[in-house]
């Protein structure tokens, strides 16, 4: 992947920001009219993401809209341009943390998980204290560990792609950016708001335990600061997708 320096194109960027919203718009109303499961948490889980793919195809849209004219005034040197030269880095690792961070959560909610009182497995977490066994619900075992997985992975796949993508694509360097900083918005949405969902749910579900202990203490003081970190994250990712020139602009 090369770029010309000194090369000059002219690009349909007015066009832009109306098609990343159409996509912010259209995964809103997926989640709104469409239902997933009959389980609200479960839907919940579904939707973060279905809106994190509606938008990177918003995304990819808006850069098929926004394509140069071809009309080269002239070409310098070349110089190799990478996917890292334009995604925000504090932020990309934040996330990339993040997401580790939920892979083990759901791993050792999965390994945790029981039956709910109606016999269906992974719903719940069964506590035995010395007076009695408890049947905690709900929890995030291995059926809500699914959909949070494939929406990980598939939007990773095409947050991957897209950036690629944009990189390689000819024209201005701002452009690519602001592109870019918004394809890691949409992946931080899938990556963050699933990790406050499944941080949270743990949580409630630790804070329900009767028999506490200095363990289940620090558990639960781990889980608040994922639900505090994750909730911050996601609203700034929400940010950036939305409006990523304004996160440009502040960093110049």
């Amino acid at each position: 992947m090369l770029a010309a320096a000194g090369a000059e194109r002219t690009w349909r960027v007015g066009l832009d920001t109306p098609v990343r919203w159409a996509g912010v718009a259209t995964g809103l109303a997926a989640n709104v009219r469409v239902t997933f499961s009959s389980e609200p948490v479960v839907d919940l889980l579904y939707g973060f993401p279905v809106f994190g793919l509606c938008v990177m195809a918003g995304l990819f849209a808006a850069d098929m809209i926004g394509r140069p004219e071809p009309r080269w005034l002239r070409a310098a040197d070349m110089t190799p341009r990478r996917i890292r030269d334009y995604v925000p880095r504090s932020l990309t690792v934040a996330l990339a943390v993040q997401a580790v961070a939920l892979l083990v959560l759901l791993a050792v909610a999965a390994a945790m998980a029981s039956a709910d009182s109606e016999g269906r497995p992974g719903r719940a977490l069964s506590v035995t204290c010395p007076a009695g066994t408890y049947l905690l619900s709900p929890w995030p075992g291995s059926v809500h560990a699914w959909p949070v997985l494939g929406g990980l992975a598939v939007g990773t796949v095409a947050c991957a792609l897209l950036l690629r993508r944009i990189t390689a694509r000819s024209g201005d360097d701002g452009q690519r950016r602001v592109k870019a900083r918004a394809a890691v918005g949409a992946w931080g949405v899938l990556v963050s708001a699933p990790l406050f969902a499944v941080s949270a749910m743990m949580g409630l579900g630790a804070l329900s335990v009767p028999c506490q202990g200095a363990t289940n203490g620090g558990a639960i003081s781990g889980l608040a600061i994922a639900v505090l970190i994750s909730a911050t994250t996601a609203g700034h990712c929400l940010c950036v997708l939305l409006l990523p020139q304004a996160y440009i602009k502040a960093g110049s």
